[in-house]
This record gives C-alpha cells, structure tokens and sequence, in this order.
C-alpha cells in the first residue's frame, strides 16, 4: 500500500508533508505534489500534515478520486528529478484554491 495525494492539492501545493517524509516519496510538480508508490513506506507522517486533507492509503482514496492512484503512479515517473523534501512557499493563490472544487483538467503536467 501507498499513500496518494488527491484534488485538494492541486492549486495549492502545500509541502508541510513533504518535509516530514522519511524516504524522500514526494514528487513536485507545477501545482500538484504527488507521491512515488515505489518510493512510499506506509508510515503516515504525511497525512496529518496536510493542511487540505488531501493524502490518503491507496485502499482509503475516496471513490470520486480514486484516478489519483494512478496519476500518482505516472507523475511521480515522469516528475522523478523533482524530488521534494523541504516546506516550500505554497502557490500564491493556496488559500483561495483550498476552497474550491477542482479536478485532473486543472494539473499541470508540464513545468513553464
């Protein structure tokens, strides 16, 4: 099992729990943080961390998000060299995201 990151990050990218992971697992993307299944040791520091709840173990994901698995799974490989491990400055527009209704059309994959 591995834990997921879902919607509520996307636009905000919070890395409160990036900074807490012992294994590194953290992939950044442009606005959407994401965890390296093959990288993830199940230890749940990462989940009370974050700030919009966005985190679950992949058996726990909520049904509306369960896509998430496998984004995590293909953005964690294709963001490999963006390794996060250290709280960064949140999106500018974090808080005002955090409120709103998103989905996978709003994630960049690609950096600027």
């Amino acid at each position: 099992m591995a834990y997921v990151v879902t919607e509520p990050c996307i636009n905000c990218k919070y890395t409160n729990c990036a900074s807490v992971c012992p294994v590194d697992a953290f992939r950044e993307g442009p606005n959407f943080l994401v965890i390296s299944p093959d990288d993830c040791i199940d230890c749940d520091a990462c989940v009370s961390e974050c700030p919009v709840d966005a985190i679950y173990p992949d058996d726990e994901v909520p049904e509306k998000w369960e896509h998430y698995i496998e984004w995590n799974e293909r953005l964690a490989e294709k963001w490999d060299e963006k390794v996060i491990n250290e709280t960064i400055d949140p999106l500018p527009d974090a808080d005002d995201w955090s409120e709103k209704e998103k989905s996978t059309d709003d994630i960049v994959e690609e950096w600027p």
